[in-house]
């Protein structure tokens, strides 16, 4: 599965979200049937993130480590992969080197 590499029909906030310093960088995109999307660039780093609601995070560009509140095991995704996270949870991401970019879907 792969992300889609435009979106038509949309609004985006030019108001950046801005996390760890910069490390990670998104901007909101608004769809007319009311549901959000990210989409952003991680920088090199170790970073961890809680969810509200469920998540969907497609990797669009380069590559991550992530491990998911609650297991121990960590999972490696690169372009066109995406991985699921639970509402109210959480989970760790490393970026090695270069840029990580994604899209995220908020689920719930």
């Amino acid at each position: 599965m792969s992300a889609p590499s435009e979106f038509t029909g949309v609004t985006v906030e030019s108001k950046a979200n801005v996390y760890f310093d910069g490390g990670v960088v998104s901007h909101t995109v608004r769809f007319t049937d009311g549901s959000k999307k990210t989409l952003g660039l991680i920088r090199p780093g170790t970073y961890h993130f809680g969810t509200g609601a469920p998540e969907r995070m497609e990797i669009v560009a380069g590559s991550c480590v992530v491990t998911l509140d609650g297991q121990s095991a960590a999972h490696t995704y690169g372009a066109d992969q995406y991985f699921d996270v639970p509402g109210k949870s959480g989970f760790s991401i490393v970026v090695a080197a270069g840029l990580c970019e994604y899209v995220c879907s908020f689920l719930g």
